[in-house]
């Protein structure tokens, strides 16, 4: 029989270390309860010891989801680990993930101890995560750049410890798929005790190579992956679930192992982290970018016609995609859109919020004849929740003309103080921010600023994604609208509300 592979997912920690992929505590639920729909075995929430805020993030998450097991991070350090503990205390299954540097280079020159303290450390650091949960992974970081003897001396000693999940992380990216998977391979030869543990890998793309990487190790016996929505994370990122998932389902006949993954989620997961972060999806990215079941080649639409398998090894249906749109109007009702939202992965458990995104709806609908998936999606991730906003745009007018300097006149709320002003600019996009810059006073410097259609048409509603930052400190945003020069403002204002909100997270390898 087909064996279990664990499916771990670090969109909501890893994943959020991206620059200007930070989410707020009510995202975070949201993407967790997305990925308990789509059967995720582990979500880890976060590193509580970080912040206030992620603290928080992880206790939310922990109360909120059910079916899934919750997990936080800690370093190999006492606080840490209580910390973890008391985030993690509601969950209906929790664990802890504790890890500790093995790299010569790691040890020598970041922790300053000798193999011998990393292995104590690592030690006590397990035991003391057991008092506050059985299930407790451990990670030895840098593991791809680590000596195997002395990695498995410190694995077999955590296993003895309790460990019952030993991560072999390739964390700075650096392995190709024949040596990492000859890795896991002798580890799991080696390791007396290996039995007892199941061996998991977290893998880094910067040369490409995550989800090979990931596979490989699959193929030479771990039974856990961990990986994020998108493939999102720091630098290249992380090894991508979908692509996992999918590689394994499809090629079962190399695979002797299968996930609990509900596939038909992916689509929407892969939009609503997308959309939360202001991460944008490329076209051409495997399952879940816009052309990844497209066919313009003469050819293969020919042997598609004729037979699916010619020239696609999976349906797109069973990953999500769909050809259903939806079209109401304004005397459409709210029962009829909240069961839409429902077939799209959204499930809102407060009216409040359900009230906004319904609002949001019936304003879009007295602008578009026809209200596709798409334009739902887009809203959703367009609105905020109140307590997150201290600037609110109340009003926008732009004059544009040939020949003459585009003039934005902009009313915001700040901090509920009603403020007006009136600047030109280079363009009309260009006189927005700049009044919201003489309003605000953010001295902020915009990175990034990208304009994408959701649906096709000249009513299409634009999206539009923005990235500020300061001191150091990145933040991303997102606005659609109709008139895309209120989506740009809708974009940074939203940015702007993330970025002046004071952060203070201290970053797990650190």
């Amino acid at each position: 029989m087909s064996e279990q592979l664990i499916i771990f997912d670090t969109t909501l920690r890893d994943g959020e270390q991206s620059p200007g992929a930070s989410m707020t505590k009510d995202e975070k639920v949201r993407i967790a309860k997305s990925l308990e729909r789509m059967r995720v075995d582990i979500i880890e929430a976060g590193f509580p010891i970080a912040s206030v805020g992620d603290f928080e993030s992880v206790q939310a998450v922990a109360r909120a989801v059910t079916e899934s097991r919750v997990c936080g991070l800690a370093r190999a350090l006492g606080n840490d680990i209580e910390r973890a503990g008391e985030a993690l205390k509601d969950a209906n299954a929790s664990r802890i993930h504790t890890f500790i540097a093995t790299s010569p280079i790691h040890m020598k020159m970041k922790l300053r101890m000798e193999p011998d303290q990393v292995i104590e450390n690592a030690v006590k650091a397990v035991q003391r995560a057991r008092q506050y949960t059985d299930d407790v992974e451990f990670s030895p970081e840098d593991a791809g750049r680590s000596e195997p003897d002395f990695l498995c001396r410190i694995l077999e000693a955590v296993i003895d410890a309790g460990a019952r999940t030993l991560n072999i992380p390739d964390t700075v990216g650096y392995n190709v798929p024949q040596q990492f998977g000859h890795l896991i391979h002798t580890l799991r030869e080696r390791i007396p005790n290996s039995d007892k543990a199941v061996f998991s890998v977290h893998c880094h793309n910067d040369l490409g190579l995550a989800v090979a990487n990931s596979l490989s190790a699959v193929a030479n016996g771990a039974r856990q992956v961990e990986c994020t929505i998108n493939g999102l994370g720091e630098r290249a990122g992380n090894a991508a679930l979908e692509e996992i998932v999918m590689a394994v389902r499809t090629r079962q006949d190399l695979f002797n192992c299968d996930t609990n993954i509900d596939t038909t989620q992916i689509v929407a997961a892969s939009r609503l982290v997308s959309g939360i972060t202001g991460f944008a999806v490329q076209p051409n990215k495997a399952i879940v970018g816009a052309n990844a079941f497209a066919h313009e080649s003469g050819i293969h639409q020919d042997g598609v016609l004729k037979n699916r398998e010619t020239y696609e090894i999976m349906r797109a249906e069973d990953v999500g995609w769909h050809t259903n749109r939806i079209v109401l109007g304004k005397h459409s009702g709210r029962n009829a859109f909240r069961t839409r939202l429902e077939e799209l992965g959204v499930i809102y458990e407060s009216e409040t919020e359900l009230n906004a995104v319904f609002q949001r709806f019936k304003e879009l609908a007295d602008k578009k004849h026809e209200v596709f998936d798409e334009d739902i999606q887009a809203l959703v991730s367009d609105t905020v929740a109140p307590n997150n906003e201290r600037v609110r745009l109340i009003s926008l007018k732009v004059t544009s003309e040939t020949g003459e300097t585009p003039v934005a006149m902009m009313t915001l709320c700040v901090d509920e103080e009603e403020k007006q002003v009136e600047m030109s600019g280079s363009g009309p996009v260009d006189a927005a921010f700049r009044a919201i810059e003489e309003i605000v006073q953010s001295q902020t410097e915009l990175q990034l600023y990208s304009v994408n259609n959701i649906t096709s048409g000249t009513d299409s509603q634009g999206e539009v994604n923005v990235r500020l930052e300061k001191g150091g400190r990145i933040v991303s945003g997102q606005g659609a609208d109709t008139d895309i020069v209120i989506a740009s403002a809708k974009a940074y204002i939203q940015a702007l509300n993330k970025i002046i909100m004071p952060v203070d997270r201290a970053h797990p390898q650190v």
